[in-house]
């Protein structure tokens, strides 16, 4: 098993990637934490994860804010007695919003979020990490980076702020022996993406199937990558394998977009 007996926090957990990153990591052998700002879904993937004979917890957690950051890192600890590994995949999207026409308040809200949440994380596991002799930390990341969309600033922004965070404290962190990577995220094939392609459908008029058809053809492995395939590569950052790998990134898009 990849991730056998590590302690696993996963942040932003949702019907997406989120979800998978937890069942993936348990099913690999590692004890997982989870948390988003809501309990019903996290409870429901812990009870899923218990039914397959993993070891789950479910702590609510509004990654901005400190005191829950911290009670989500105490809490992982009394249940498991330590930290292995931090996966921030909590982000807040935010579409439309040109600089020009807002008072940056929607910006300042998603950098809370998808930056400021990160580090607020971070920093609430480092203490352990230490003392334990090390850790692995993901800061997950989108290809919006490389590939900027229009009506995107905001989120643009706060994730091109986790790289240079990354960057910073791979340095800042390497001679505890934690190590700090940003996977940079394509198209994601589940239910958020899924209901987002209807919806495009149904508002322009073109089919569904053209619709993914049309995406996929833009990606050289020809589909569009599915969310459990995706948390696998970023679950490889906590493994043992990438004990070399810090301060880096990885495109994980199925070869849409190949950044230098």
């Amino acid at each position: 098993m990849l991730l056998k007996d590590k302690v696993i926090i996963i942040t932003g957990v949702g019907p997406g990637m989120g979800r998978k990153l937890a069942t993936v990591a348990a099913a690999e052998g590692a004890k997982v934490a989870l948390s988003a700002r809501s309990e019903g879904l996290i409870r429901e993937v812990a009870a899923e994860i218990e039914a397959a004979g993993g070891e789950a917890i479910a702590q609510r957690c509004d990654v901005g804010n400190m005191d829950q950051c911290e009670r989500l890192a105490a809490a992982t600890l009394e249940a498991f007695g330590r930290i292995d590994g931090l996966v921030n995949s909590a982000y807040r999207f935010s579409h439309g919003h040109e600089l020009e026409d807002n008072d940056l308040g929607e910006w300042q809200a998603t950098m809370d979020a998808s930056c400021w949440g990160a580090l607020r994380m971070v920093k609430s596991v480092i203490p352990a990490m230490k003392r334990q002799g090390g850790g692995s930390i993901v800061n997950v990341s989108s290809r919006s980076t490389v590939q900027v969309i229009p009506g995107e600033g905001a989120y643009v922004v706060a994730k091109e702020a986790i790289h240079g965070a990354t960057r910073f404290l791979a340095v800042e962190l390497g001679p505890y022996n934690i190590r700090v990577n940003a996977p940079r995220m394509g198209w994601l094939w589940g239910v958020p993406v899924e209901n987002h392609l209807k919806h495009r459908a149904e508002t322009t008029g073109v089919p569904f199937d053209e619709i993914v058809a049309g995406i996929a053809k833009e990606i050289p492995l020809g589909v569009i990558p599915p969310d459990e395939e995706c948390a696998k590569s970023v679950l490889f950052f906590v493994s043992d394998y990438s004990k070399m790998v810090t301060g880096t990134s990885m495109d994980i898009n199925g070869g849409q977009f190949m950044a230098a």
